[in-house]
């Protein structure tokens, strides 16, 4: 009986390779020349062939790999991975509600369809529909701000730190600006207060100390090139202990009684007392203004909860020169923005039903015990995606509202804990399990701290939680 090993077939050479003109008039082509078109498929074609010869001159090729059918799996599986959007869905899981990296603010249903119609339809964005003439963009949305603020007068730009950059050029150009040294902040990606005075041409004038500043601080500081007192609300990081600082109210009255306007930067703005929620309480826009400040700018994708732009409202004297500063054109918004923007402030308008309607509020206010439950009902879903070397475990936990706001505060949450159950360091296993969320269909985004992967339940909400356990039964390895 022969029972010698067969002989393994040769590999392939480059001369075995059909050429593209044959592979593009295979019938296995045809669905990829409908769905992609001639140049993308025979772009990607080329590429394939291409690595096919450089493996035949290796002696690696099989036969097998050769054959109509598998290449147009390659070239599809290719096609499709260069065609994937860059910009995807995921599931934030980390714990911090406004994540910056995970575009903060989510928009209600409201907004979504604003959005829709501007995309899909023209509009009057610079259109008067009364008169038939040239129309101003900000009139769509400066009598909902003005309503909901108690301002004069309003304007809109691209985001809070081009709101600061725009009204400092406009009002402070070549001269000085007041600041105490407590409120200098620096926020995300080094933005920092006197970098952005400087790029605006206004002179910082630093008064008091890091801890502590006094009325007589404002008062001493002011000079003939002064043009005005500036407060910066630091939301992102606290001072305690030994403190003292002046609020908008004292800071207004030393401004006026010189002649000089008082404005704040109060980041990451709301428009509603939050406390009424059980929330921490943080200065509103309206409470600013009616304290005396003169220009309040404010973030339109954090507390306020509605799509990523810089507000900037106040006396209709200084709102009015703002906008006429060339820069104001640079940095202005588009229309999908304004779209988004006017339902969402339009939501304030009743207060009662804002945390059903208002995505980001609903996200704050969820109860923990809602996140229990859910927590309850996933745990066996993610213990038997993520095998036996690991245990999944409901944890209590604590979340972030993000973005710079409130830096202290902490809302009680839950969610699920996964720890490695084998020797050694968990934190090479961790990791890949960490990739492994990563990699799905629709990307999972948790933390890993004290030797655990955790997975924070607060912007999971209950009616994506299907589409998440379906994901993971899809994916079990």
């Amino acid at each position: 009986m022969n029972t010698a090993s067969p002989i393994p077939a040769a590999p392939a050479g480059a001369k075995d390779i059909p050429s593209l003109d044959r592979l593009l008039r295979s019938p296995e082509f045809e669905p990829l020349l409908r769905a992609w078109g001639h140049t993308q498929l025979s772009q990607i074609s080329r590429i394939c062939l291409q690595e096919l010869r450089e493996t035949a001159l290796n002696g690696q090729l099989l036969h097998a790999s050769l054959t109509s059918a598998a290449l147009a799996h390659t070239v599809q599986t290719r096609l499709a991975a260069r065609n994937a959007p860059r910009l995807r869905p995921v599931y934030n899981l980390t714990g911090t509600v406004l994540h910056t990296n995970l575009g903060r603010a989510l928009l209600p249903d409201e907004s979504v369809h604003a959005v829709l119609r501007a995309l899909t339809s023209p509009a009057n964005l610079e259109f008067d529909l009364d008169t038939g003439g040239r129309g101003d963009r900000d009139d769509l949305i400066e009598p909902l701000l003005c309503e909901l603020t108690g301002a004069e007068a309003a304007t809109v730009v691209n985001n809070n730190a081009a709101a600061v950059l725009l009204m400092l050029n406009t009002l402070s150009d070549q001269r000085e600006s007041i600041v105490s040294r407590g409120e200098l902040v620096e926020i995300g990606g080094a933005f920092r207060i006197p970098d952005i005075m400087k790029r605006a041409g206004a002179r910082l004038i630093e008064i008091g100390t890091t801890n502590r500043t006094h009325a007589a601080d404002y008062e001493n500081a002011i000079g003939p090139d002064t043009a005005m007192l500036l407060k910066v609300h630091c939301s992102n990081y606290a001072v305690k202990g030994f403190t003292k600082s002046i609020d908008i109210g004292q800071v207004a009255q030393i401004a006026h009684a010189r002649g000089l306007p008082a404005c704040v930067d109060l980041g990451s703005g709301t428009l509603v007392d939050l406390a009424q929620w059980g929330l921490p309480p943080e200065p509103t826009v309206r409470d600013t203004i009616a304290a005396g400040a003169d220009i309040v700018t404010f973030s339109g994708d954090k507390l306020l909860g509605g799509p990523q732009a810089g507000l900037i409202v106040g006396r209709a004297e200084l709102i009015r020169k703002i906008k006429k500063n060339p820069l104001k054109r640079a940095l202005r918004v588009g229309k999908l923005t304004l779209a988004a923007l006017e339902p969402v402030l339009a939501l304030y308008r009743d207060p009662e039903h804002l945390p059903e309607r208002l995505t980001t509020l609903r996200l704050f206010t969820r109860p923990a015990s809602a996140m229990q439950k859910q927590a309850t009902r996933l745990t066996p879903v993610l213990q038997a995606w993520v095998g036996t070397d690991f245990v999944v475990e409901t944890a209590a936990l604590f979340s972030q509202i993000g973005s710079g706001a409130m830096p202290e505060d902490v809302l009680p949450s839950c969610g699920l804990r996964i720890r490695h159950l084998g020797p050694g360091r968990p934190g090479r296993h961790l990791a890949h399990l960490e990739t492994r969320l990563r990699s799905l269909p629709q990307p999972v985004i948790g933390r890993i701290a004290e030797d655990a992967l955790w997975l924070d339940l607060r912007c999971l909400e209950e009616n994506q939680e299907p589409a998440f356990a379906t994901q993971l039964n899809a994916d079990r390895t």
